[in-house]
């Protein structure tokens, strides 16, 4: 009924599956479906209270921090769930320099691990929240510089497979107490810019490399039909001016969420037209 009704996936996003035989269980359900499993990899027992990204930065601010190994753990379990049941796995926001690795390794053994990350992962780290702006909070964790490089490596050499958002809008309200704010940033109207800036114009990752991270890949991943521009067909593009900067200022946001943690950050390329269904739904004045 799911597949019916139009579901290319399930998912434990944002309370992951504690039992592991749970966990095998409905991999294979879905699997039996047609469904992709899409794994939020966090040991809640590791986690506890945790509030950001356990390391030098937590321990200066006396904060509650997130354990690594949280994620690396669950990440291994699930590729093992993967690899005993044959049945392919989603692993969402890759966060770790371990998870990397684990991801990289297995993916060479033939597992049906695929993976995906954000662009705040490779971009900032925790020192950001030596600022207690809440704005920098999300789940998993900012991260450190040991990590975000270790995000890149995966990127430029094909572990992982996608760059997504993880956009989660919240009011200013909720966000302005440091401590009892909840997890997640949008991301929708900075996700190329920022992809853009820290990897094509860096020299990292080309255009098409880009296109595929955040188009084709996730359509493959998701078992969506290719999107072909040709004559003819109906248009689904965006239109990018790669040399625009532009100091992100979430006011100017069409969301009407504002919690970015690119804000006052100078990013370079934007998206500036996007035409859906044939139609142009949107073109930046």
């Amino acid at each position: 009924m799911l597949k019916a009704a139009g579901a290319v996936a399930v998912s434990d996003d944002g309370r992951p599956v504690e039992s592991q035989e749970m966990l095998r269980a409905g991999m294979i359900e879905a699997s039996k479906c047609g469904l992709l499993t899409i794994s939020h990899c966090e040991d809640l027992d590791i986690i506890k209270d945790g509030k950001i990204n356990k390391g030098k930065i937590s321990e200066e601010l006396g904060i509650p921090g997130m354990d690594r190994l949280s994620e690396d753990s669950i990440t291994e379990r699930e590729i093992i769930t993967s690899k005993n049941t044959g049945c392919p796995i989603h692993i969402a926001h890759v966060s770790t320099k371990g998870s990397v690795d684990l991801i990289r390794k297995y993916k060479k053994n033939g597992v049906k691990v695929t993976c995906e990350t954000c662009p705040h992962y490779f971009m900032l780290t925790d020192e950001l929240l030596r600022t207690m702006d809440a704005d920098y909070r999300m789940n998993p964790p900012l991260r450190e510089e040991s990590d975000r490089l270790a995000i890149i490596n995966g990127i430029c050499d094909g572990t992982i497979d996608c760059i997504v958002t993880d956009h989660a809008p919240h009011s200013e309200e909720d966000k302005s107490d440091f401590l009892k704010a909840p997890n997640g940033v949008v991301g929708l109207e900075t996700s190329l810019a920022a992809v853009l800036t820290g990897l094509y114009h860096t020299g990292m990752i080309s255009l098409k490399r880009i296109s595929g991270l955040m188009s084709e890949n996730p359509r493959r991943v998701l078992g969506l039909s290719e999107l072909n521009i040709r004559e003819g067909m109906q248009a689904e593009l965006t239109l990018v001016d790669t040399e625009k900067k532009w100091i992100v200022d979430p006011c100017s946001f069409k969301s009407k969420s504002s919690n970015s943690a690119f804000k006052n950050m100078e990013l370079k390329g934007k998206a500036v037209g996007v035409i859906s269904d044939g139609i142009m739904q949107y073109f930046e004045k």
